[in-house]
């Protein structure tokens, strides 16, 4: 049986986007499954459109993810260089022998008659396509081209009758008509390979049996197997994955201002959790469990799994398996994790934030929302008295009032500060009182927090801010509510 080899081949443009970290993840999860290899290549024959640091990102982003690659450009292998602006040598020689077997020719058209040819299609309604005029071209008229320096690329020969059928692991079986395919450049004027040819001669010499990509690719799908069999090479198994949507007609873009990698890291998304819901983008594990590390995802993973459908960017279902991810780390580790986003807002020390960090990951869905549920320790923030009033506790502006002048004196004599100490105070002036939990609680969170959700409740919170604090907030909720009921 030959070994599984896939590949990662992304291009130094820019950041990770989630569709492309998705096609690194489903080429390793294969190869891992199947005891294989998986490679990462650069491919940076579009030197227009290569971004200084790129390269680096690309790096940084499958290490952080876990995403080990067996043999790339940094560790090296059998089949290098894994660069391809470093394998410029080969494809030359690739192309020649195309040439050779009748399945290339030179074409010398300037971009003037090109852009004329390209006219006349379209506005014979014919869509746009070489015309092979430099296919016709005697031995005679190429070799005084070339004589004379005139300037050409290598185009691939397309059959012009006929069709081209390849197998898809995803699409199944599909055919295209040979007279529809374009005789597209292989080599360009300067002696560049093309993305196109690169990516097939790369493909056979580093023997890569499955080639794992967006589904875009499958309209050139059948001018690489002609390749292949121009060659007399192996043709890979294909998996063409469903794109990406941020709606049912509307494409991820970081232009339109969707995150990339890096900007769901830096929002607060945990890099497993990530991962976990980039895997689930249009690949279906089976069972109920959604939740899976990354050595579960390569014993579950199968392409059979794989959908034809788009798959829609859901924030939501991301915000659902972060918060799993976050309620299953270790409390310490969580701890580790939060206290930067506490810092964002809160300045004052000494702070108890291990136990607000227990708050915290109980309820905790994104690491950004942090510094917003915690601001109101360092400063209580302007709030409405409206805030007091609430159908579900049964309270008032009138009742709370009457509430905060009970609980004062209560909290004034705590004599042990901490959550038991003032639990047990409070459920006392409840019983006493003769009311539900939040008839008493709701007023205090209020006056603590200015705030209706708070990490904890009013006890947590008074505790955190300290008896000394919490007495003068809740004073200052009494001022509040006199001068409300009084206006009124």
């Amino acid at each position: 049986m030959q070994d599984i080899r896939t590949r990662f081949a992304p291009s130094p443009t820019g950041y990770m986007h989630v569709g492309n970290l998705r096609t690194a993840l489903y080429a390793y999860l294969l190869a891992k499954k199947q005891n294989g290899k998986f490679l990462l290549r650069i491919e940076d024959t579009d030197q227009e459109r290569y971004v200084e640091g790129a390269v680096d990102l690309i790096y940084s982003t499958l290490r952080e993810t876990g995403l080990s690659w067996d043999e790339g450009p940094d560790i090296g292998g059998p089949a290098g260089p894994y660069i391809q602006s470093e394998r410029m040598g080969m494809y030359g020689d690739y192309a020649e022998t195309l040439i050779e077997k009748g399945a290339a020719y030179r074409c010398f058209c300037d971009k003037e008659r090109l852009e004329e040819v390209r006219k006349l299609q379209k506005a014979s309604g014919v869509p746009p396509m070489y015309d092979g005029h430099c296919k016709r071209l005697s031995t005679e008229e190429i070799e005084g081209n070339l004589k004379n320096g005139v300037p050409h690329v290598i185009r691939q020969k397309m059959p012009s009758d006929g069709t081209t059928s390849f197998d898809d692991l995803v699409f199944g079986r599909i055919t295209v008509e040979n007279s529809t395919l374009d005789d597209q450049v292989l080599v360009k004027a300067d002696g560049m390979p093309t993305y196109n040819f690169a990516n097939v001669v790369d493909d056979h010499t580093m023997n890569i049996t499955y080639v794992i990509r967006g589904n875009e690719y499958l309209s050139s799908t059948p001018k690489y197997n002609l390749l292949y069999e121009a060659f007399g090479w192996e043709i890979p198994a294909y998996i063409h994955c469903p794109p990406v949507m941020k709606t049912a007609t509307e494409k991820l873009s970081k232009r339109n201002g969707d995150a990339s990698y890096q900007d769901l890291v830096a929002k607060g998304y945990l890099t497993g959790a990530v991962l976990n819901y980039i895997a689930l983008l249009g690949w279906a594990p089976g069972g109920e469990n959604e939740i899976f590390t990354l050595d579960e995802l390569i014993a579950a993973f199968d392409v059979s799994g794989i959908s034809k459908s788009p798959a829609i960017f859901d924030n939501q279902k991301l915000n659902y398996i972060n918060g799993e991810w976050i309620r299953r780390l270790p409390p310490e580790e969580f701890h580790e994790t939060a206290l930067p986003w506490m810092r964002k807002t809160l300045k004052k020390e000494p702070f108890d934030t291990v136990f607000l960090a227990g708050l915290l990951q109980a309820r905790c869905e994104v690491l950004c929302d942090i510094p917003g549920q915690v601001d109101f320790f360092d400063a209580l923030p302007e709030y409405s008295a409206g805030l007091f009033v609430s159908k579900k506790m049964k309270t008032d502006t009138q009742t709370s009032l009457s509430t905060l002048n009970e609980i004062l004196p209560v909290l004034e004599g705590v004599s042990k500060w901490d959550t038991q100490g003032i639990h047990d105070a409070l459920f006392e002036l409840i019983e006493k009182l003769g009311v539900k939990n939040g008839y008493v609680l709701w007023p205090l969170r209020i006056a603590l927090s200015g705030k209706q959700f708070t990490p904890g409740g009013g006890i947590e919170a008074a505790y955190l801010l300290g008896k000394e604090e919490a007495v003068t907030r809740v004073k200052a909720g009494i001022q509040k509510l006199e001068k409300e009921n009084k206006d009124v």
